[in-house]
Formats: structure tokens, C-alpha cells, sequence
């Protein structure tokens, strides 16, 4: 996944890809985290972290489960793109985390409050209120509680007592009163807060309580401790009890209120807002004289934060709050002018006249400037107000990049709600009306602020039809946004205004990703869909992002919100040639990717297709480009299918087969088979129904299904012969004698393999060769001949090796494993594991690494580490349950007998 990989200790232990936690097990596994990451790129001794972790009792295992969780945490990690984000290091005496400190929320909070000691006042309050923002929560929940770290509470109070500092010096202390007042009830013996509080009454004109807030605080010390507050904050009462506190350096002059001048309120009534806390932060906190874009797309809720937050703030611009919806210059100059008291018939009548009198107006003056749904930055320039007591804030649907450049504005875009505040925000316009079904409105709404107050209307009122039909409209796909539909105030209309407004070439490139609908869309797909150069290619799809209509989620990977992709549908352009080109493209691009994973027995060939595919120099390379692409490949497929281009589907299944050969993944796998083995019977090819029945057989063989896909393997052996060619014979044979094994049939399979090995041995197919050794070897080890089956294990893993291919070395090491500790040499066995293991863990490969740390905990149970070999039986089960939905009753049943 393409992600910012970040660790989160101000809070719950969270490890987190953007903002969403990754799942990575229980306290002893978020522990282990906290604390390599409070310790970031220094070295923690491993007698270190099992001290912390389990105080002066550890269990006698502590030192073998403290690897297998470092290993857990490995294995995550490499699972992010790009890879290396974070690394765990082996380093004598212990481990150190490979990070750069900023992904980590601690550092970031210590790096912030430093630069804050630097910084003018304005801009440390703006660094202290991001630092504070990264408390998510007590620290360190959820570890166990032996694990302490006092130094991360003593920086929250450092970094809110200089926050609440430099907002008081800049004389925001009404705001702050609410805040403190609930601190103090808190903790009524805090007594840089109690001054705190004490001063924001005092300045806020209320200096009784400010007062009675130190006589409790007094009261309370003396009763508890018997002894009178500290100097400092009886010092402030008594200057409190004179009334001679002096003014706050700093602090934000008052305006006096001229109350001859019309003084304009033209804010529209503000609607129920929920969530955006993090939103209206950024909005308090941006200094006078800041113009300010909020950014986002159509029905994502711009206009209702800026005007929510308007209405919270309108008391700080004593010189009026002017709001206009954009429909054009001049007419929003006029009612500007109208609304600061100029006389109708005095309005001038040339536009240049109109800006430079709207200007001259508001100069020196204290006014907010609320400028809704603008469609360019030249829109809104004449509109800003000049000099530094001013504020203006713009919504747009557009980046409008063109105000950072000229008017160094600043920038915020929009996301759609978290889920518990959609539901929160459906909750307070429909009441207690179908609570039931908040939840699931919510997803179906893609949290999109417009379709939750269209949904929260609509129950509200009470819908024509019942709740389950409402439902089932915006279940279906195919009438989501029809049930979205308000007259002309839908997210359908919405949307249109967003897509109006796109060149036409871009417009095009819309609808031409509208037609194959993909969970991402990139510069070389775009170039191969639309026969254009990269380069133009990146620019549509970075108009596209400017309109927010795509968001890139990371480098060159664009994807776009649910109901936009509904909508994109719906104005998709011609189909045939958008998908002759989408499975092209993707035939190319996983060809070339597959040949760095995997050693390739099949005549599929697409390397002279003419497309620019991205260049993967490595394995890991084309690993991370299958993973990223892959919801992509089967969509595609599926369009192909529905295009009736039956014989492109099959022959991108069997491209995409060796991805999931590598990455078994039961659902996936399962499903793409399924898919192509449809398009090989509907385009009636003898090929084609050969490989997808080797497809099925290599899935039902990965996960032991049955019997190995016996009749799969016999029947595409009889295809092979049908079709005269030999190698096809030979690989149909392979997986024939694989199934044979699988079914406790060894002795034939022995037999079948070693046709094939002297076949291929004649005909010098190596990689064939490698294959028969292999599941030889395997056939001979279920049958208990352990000293032929090394031999032919030893000769497969030197073809293993000299071909470079890891997915198949692993199977060789695990089986050699397996079959020295079946001859009683426990050294030679636990050797072949590890190295199993490492190998499986570097390359990712779940399902090998399950099978290997099977091997070793049974190695461990014979030299009588029995606890040793429980913690790999979990780590086993774990491992199996992440690729495939079925039990292993037997490895579970190994497990149970293990128990203490």
C-alpha cells in the first residue's frame, strides 16, 4: 500500500499508514513498538525491552517471544510502499528502528515546541497549537503496564502551558476560558493553569472569578497540603486584587468601532457541523492579513466549515463579516459596496472605479471576507481585502494554485468526514429515525458531507418509500446517485459543475477512465488509454487532481472518491477501444513485472507490445508495482470479459497467475482463476483451456485443497497431447505428480516425476527440471525415503539458486529441513529453517514462512523447547490466516497438544 508509514506514541500505540492504523497485534506487540520508537535510531538492549515489558517477572520465553514479535513487526512494515519507510535492525545487544523522527508524533512534538522558543509570536502559537494536535489521547495506551515514560506527560504540559502563553499574549483570552476552566476542575492544584486561567478572566473583563478561581485553588492547597500557593501565582492575585496587571505584550490592539459606519453581517445561517476539529484549528489559527483557500471536492463540505467557523469567530472582525457565493466579479463588488453603506446611486459605474472604492473602504479596517465556490484565483483578487487587520477566506473547488504564487495563500483541502462523525452528523438531522442504519448510510455516502445531509433530510422528513427500500437504492450502484438527487442541489449536480468546468481534452481522459472504472489510475496507463506521451498524460491527470476530481495519494497514483466514480460512469465515453487499450496496456506491464518474480514455463509473451510501461529494475520492484496494480488487472479482466475479448482475458489471467504464485491469496487468486477459466470455455481454445486448467491446479496444490486439482492436471494433460507439444506434456505431468503426492498416492508419483526429471534432463529444460527434482523430493519424503529425496532436493535447490529463483529456493530449504530432522540430524534441520525463514521474511512470502516456522517448532519440540515451539506454531497460524480463510485443524491440533 502507498502510504506514509507514521508511529504514534502521544496516544494509543498505533502504528499508521496515513491515518489509518495498521493492525499489528496486541500490548506486547504495540510495547515492543513504543518502545524502539521512543528510542528511534539508537540502539535498545534486548534485556532493555524485557525489563520494560514485563518488569521483574518475565516468563522463560521472554527472549524468544520478544524475536517473534520484532519479526511481526518486520513483516508489516515491509508491507507498505514504498518499502523502507521503517526498519528494525539487528544490532548486538538488541534491535534499533531505522525512522526518520519527523513519522514518529513524539519527535515531531519535541521538534515543534523547539522551534516555537524561536519563533515571533504569531508563528509559535501557530507551531505549539500543531504540536498539542498530536496528542491523540493519553500516552502510551494500550502496552502493558510495566511500560512507563513520565518525560512524554511533562512534554504535554510543556507544550500546552507555552500554547495557552502565546495565545494569551496575542490577547485571545475569551477564547481560551472554556479550556482552562475545564483543566483546572481537573486539576485545581496545576498552578501555571490556574494563572493561566486566572489572567484570561481578568483580561476577558471578569476579575471576581478570576479571583474566586485563586481562593479555591488556595483553599484546596492548604486543606490538602497545608501550605500556601507559590510565589508566582500569589503574586498575580495580589496584582488581580489591586487591578494593576499591565497590559500583555503582544497582544492584538483593539479596534474602536466607528458606529457611524455600517458594519456588514452577511453570513448565511450555519448548519449542523460535525468532526473538522482539526480544521477549525487551522482556521483559528491563521494570522490578520492571511488570505486563505479551503480546498476540496464538490459536496465535500467547504462551505459549510468556513461559515460555521465564521459565525464562532465573527467577534474578532468588529468591522463586519462580508460573504459572497462567486457568480462574477462585478456583481459581488456591488454587493460589497452596498453592504459597507455606499448609496446605490453613488456606486461608481467602471469596475476599475468599483475595486479601488470597495478598497479603500475596508483599508485599516477589521473584516473577514468570505468568498464561496470560486472558480479561478482571478475571480477573487479584486475581492481581497488590503492590508494586515483583514482576513479572506475562499472556497473553491480548485487548487487555485494561482493565489499561493501571487498572494502567498494559504491552503487547506477538505477530506470527507471520519465515520463516527458522518454518522454523528446523519444522527443530528434525521434524530433517532432509522439509528440503526446510520452506520451503513454513512459507507454508502462515502462520508461525503452533501449525501449526509441529503440522507439525514430525507429521513428526516420521512422518505416515499420505507428505510430497507432507501437503502437498497443506495446499495445499488446503478441508482446511488439518483437517490442522491435534491431538485437541482444533488451530488449529481454538483459534480457537473465540477466537470463543466474541465478542458476538453481532460474532459475526455474522464470519461475515458470512467469506461475500465480502476481502483487507481496512473501517467502510463493514461498514456496508453489516450495514445498521448507521458508527459501530457501527468498533466491531465494533475488538472484532474487540481479539480479534485482524482486525488493523488502518492507519487503518480491517483484514485477519486465513491461517488465520483459512480458518476464518472455515467458520463464514460465509447467503450470498445478504452478497453482493446486498458488490457493492452496491462498484458505489457504485468508481462514484463512477472519476469522479475518468477521463472516462466508458459508461451505467453507480450514484451514486444509497444506501450510505456514503468521501468521495475528488481524483484522487489515488480513486486510492489503487482501489489499496487493488482485490484486494477481484475478490473480489467472483468471489463475485457463483459467486452466478450475472451482470448485477452484468459492470457492477462495467466500474466497476473504468477503474481499470486508468489502471493497466495486465497479470495484473489481464487477469483481470477475463476475469470479466466470463463473466457478460456467461452473462446473455445485448446491453449487456453490447458492453462487455466494448470491455474486451478496450482491453486488447489498451494492450499492443499482436495486432491491437488488431480482432474484439473489430468485433463490439461490430455489437452497437451491433443496439441502435439511436448513441454506443455511435461509441465501437465509435473503438476500431475504433485496432486498424486497430495493424495497419498506417492509411489505413482514418484514414478511420474521421474519420468519427467530424465526428460528433462535429455532435453536440458532446466527450469522444468528444477520443478520434477522438487516435488520428486516431496513425493520421496512422504513416502519415507528421506536419504533420495535429499539428494534430489540438494540438485533442485542448486537450480533454485543459479536461476535466482527465491519463491522456489524457500520450498527447497523448508523441505530440506524437513527431511534432516526426519533422519534425526536436528543441527542440519534447524540450519535449512532459519534460513527458510529469513529468505521467506525478505521476500514476503506469508504462506512458505507459515510452512517453515511449522518445521522449526518442530524441531524445537525434539531438542525440548517445547515454548519455544508453541510461539512458532502461533506465529504459523497467524501467518496462514492472512492468505487463506481455511482452518489448519492440524497445525491446530499440534498447537493444543503443546500447551503447558
Amino acid at each position: 500500500m502507498r502510504e506514509a508509514l507514521r508511529i504514534q506514541l502521544l496516544g494509543p500505540v498505533r502504528l499508521l499508514a496515513g491515518e489509518t492504523p495498521v493492525p499489528i497485534g496486541g500490548p506486547a506487540v504495540r510495547g515492543l513498538l513504543a518502545l524502539l520508537a521512543l528510542d528511534a535510531d539508537r540502539i535498545v538492549a534486548l534485556d532493555d525491552l524485557i525489563d520494560a515489558l514485563w518488569g521483574h517477572d518475565p516468563p522463560a520465553t521472554a527472549r524468544t517471544i520478544v524475536h517473534g514479535n520484532v519479526s511481526l513487526l518486520r513483516r508489516v512494515m515491509r508491507s507498505f510502499d514504498p518499502p523502507n519507510q521503517a526498519l528494525i535492525e539487528t544490532v548486538a545487544p538488541g534491535y534499533r528502528l531505522i525512522i526518520d523522527p519527523d513519522r514518529i508524533d513524539l519527535f515531531r512534538a519535541r521538534k515543534l515546541l523547539a522551534e516555537a522558543d524561536e519563533a515571533p509570536l504569531r508563528e509559535r502559537t501557530e507551531l505549539l497549537a500543531e504540536a498539542y494536535r498530536l496528542w491523540r489521547g493519553p500516552e502510551l495506551s494500550d502496552v502493558p503496564a510495566s511500560l512507563r515514560a513520565p518525560e512524554l506527560a511533562e512534554l504535554r504540559l510543556a507544550v500546552h502551558g507555552a500554547r495557552v502563553d502565546a495565545e494569551l499574549a496575542l490577547g485571545r483570552h475569551a477564547e481560551l476560558i472554556v479550556e482552562l476552566s475545564t483543566m483546572v476542575r481537573e486539576n485545581p492544584r496545576a498552578e501555571r493553569t490556574v494563572g493561566q486561567l486566572m489572567r484570561a478572566l481578568y483580561y476577558s473583563g471578569r476579575r471576581a472569578e478570576a479571583l474566586e478561581v485563586y481562593r479555591t485553588m488556595a483553599r484546596r492547597v492548604s486543606d490538602t497540603f497545608g501550605i500556601d500557593p507559590g510565589a508566582e501565582v500569589r503574586e498575580l492575585h495580589e496584582r488581580i486584587l489591586n487591578d494593576n496587571l499591565p497590559p500583555m505584550s503582544g497582544a492584538e490592539p483593539g479596534t474602536e468601532v466607528d458606529v457611524t459606519r455600517v458594519v456588514p453581517r452577511q453570513l448565511p445561517p450555519a448548519g449542523p457541523l460535525a468532526g473538522r476539529d482539526a480544521e477549525l484549528a487551522w482556521l483559528n489559527g491563521l494570522p490578520d492579513g492571511a488570505v486563505a483557500v479551503v480546498t476540496g471536492a464538490a459536496g465535500v463540505g467547504k462551505t459549510a466549515l468556513v461559515v460555521s467557523w465564521a459565525h464562532r469567530v465573527a467577534t474578532r472582525f468588529p468591522d463586519g463579516v462580508l460573504f459572497a457565493s462567486l457568480s462574477g466579479s462585478a456583481e459581488v463588488l456591488t454587493q460589497f459596496l452596498l453592504g459597507l453603506g455606499v448609496p446605490a446611486a453613488d456606486l461608481p459605474e467602471q469596475a476599475s472605479e468599483r475595486v479601488a472604492l470597495y478598497r479603500s473602504l475596508i483599508a485599516g479596517r477589521r473584516v473577514l471576507v468570505l468568498l464561496d465556490d470560486a472558480g479561478s484565483a482571478e475571480q477573487v483578487r479584486d475581492l481581497l481585502p488590503p492590508g494586515g487587520a483583514s482576513l479572506a477566506l475562499v472556497t473553491s473547488r480548485a487548487r487555485l494554485d494561482g493565489l499561493v504564487v501571487s498572494n502567498a495563500a494559504r491552503v487547506r483541502r477538505l477530506d470527507p468526514l471520519a465515520r463516527e462523525d458522518s454518522v454523528r452528523l446523519i444522527a443530528e438531522l434525521a434524530g433517532g429515525e432509522a439509528a440503526e442504519h446510520h452506520e451503513r448510510l454513512a459507507r454508502l455516502c462515502g462520508d461525503l458531507p452533501l449525501a449526509l445531509r441529503i440522507v439525514g433530510a430525507r429521513l428526516a422528513a420521512g422518505p416515499q418509500w420505507t428505510i430497507e427500500e432507501f437503502v437498497a437504492r443506495l446499495e445499488s450502484e446503478r441508482t446511488r446517485l439518483a437517490a442522491l438527487d435534491v431538485d437541482d442541489a444533488g451530488v449529481r449536480a454538483a459534480l457537473d459543475v465540477s466537470y463543466r468546468g474541465l478542458p476538453d481534452e481532460v474532459a475526455g481522459t474522464f470519461r475515458a477512465l470512467g469506461v475500465v472504472s480502476l481502483e487507481t489510475s496512473g501517467p502510463h496507463l493514461v498514456a496508453a488509454l489516450e495514445n498521448v506521451t507521458l508527459a501530457e498524460s501527468r498533466r491531465r491527470l494533475r488538472v484532474l487532481t487540481a479539480h479534485h476530481l482524482l486525488f493523488e495519494q502518492g507519487q503518480d497514483v491517483f484514485t477519486q472518491h465513491d461517488l465520483i466514480r459512480l458518476y464518472q460512469r455515467e458520463v464514460a465515453g465509447p467503450a470498445e477501444e478504452v478497453v482493446a487499450r486498458a488490457v493492452r496496456y496491462y498484458q505489457a506491464a504485468a508481462d514484463r513485472a512477472r519476469r522479475k518474480l518468477l521463472r516462466i514455463v508458459d508461451p505467453v509473451d507480450f514484451l514486444d507490445v509497444p506501450v510505456e510501461a514503468p521501468a521495475l529494475g528488481c524483484y522487489d520492484d515488480a513486486l510492489a508495482w503487482f501489489a499496487a496494480e493488482w485490484p486494477n488487472i481484475v478490473a480489467v479482466c472483468a471489463a475485457a470479459q463483459e467486452a466478450g475479448r475472451h482470448e485477452d482475458v484468459w492470457r492477462l489471467v495467466r500474466v497476473a497467475h504468477t503474481y499470486r504464485v508468489v502471493r497466495p491469496l486465497w479470495g484473489e487468486w481464487a477469483r481470477l482463476i475463476r475469470i479466466g477459466m470463463e473466457s478460456a470455455l467461452a473462446c473455445g481454445d485448446d491453449q487456453a483451456r490447458y492453462w487455466m486448467l494448470i491455474s486451478r491446479c496450482a491453486f488447489a496444490l498451494t492450499f492443499e485443497v482436495g486432491d491437488g486439482g488431480l482432474a484439473d492436471a489430468e485433463q490439461a494433460l490430455e489437452f497437451a497431447r491433443r496439441l502435439g507439444d511436448p513441454r506443455l506434456t511435461l509441465s501437465a505431468q509435473i503438476h500431475r505428480g504433485c496432486a498424486l503426492t497430495l493424495s497419498g498416492r506417492f509411489d505413482e508419483a514418484i514414478e511420474c516425476l521421474q519420468a519427467v526429471i530424465a526428460e528433462t534432463e535429455r532435453s536440458g529444460e532446466e527450469e522444468l527440471l528444477g520443478q520434477a527434482l522438487n516435488n520428486c523430493a516431496e513425493a520421496e519424503k512422504q513416502a519415507g525415503k528421506y536419504v533420495e529425496a535429499v539428494e534430489h532436493q540438494l540438485a533442485s535447490l542448486e537450480i533454485d539458486q543459479r536461476l535466482g529463483d527465491d519463491s522456489y529456493a524457500v520450498v527447497s530449504l523448508n523441505n530440506l529441513a524437513e527431511l534432516y530432522l526426519f533422519l534425526g540430524d536436528l543441527n542440519t534441520a534447524a540450519s535449512y529453517s532459519r534460513a527458510a525463514i529469513e529468505l521467506a521474511e525478505n521476500r514476503g512470502f506469508l504462506l512458505q514462512e507459515a510452512v517453515a516456522r511449522t518445521t522449526l517448532s518442530r524441531i524445537s519440540r525434539e531438542r525440548g523447547d517445547f515454548e519455544g515451539a508453541r510461539v512458532q506454531l502461533r506465529l504459523s497460524l497467524e501467518l496462514r490466516k492472512r492468505v487463506s480463510p481455511l482452518r489448519s485443524p492440524a497445525i491446530e491440533d499440534e498447537l493444543a497438544a503443546l500447551r503447558p
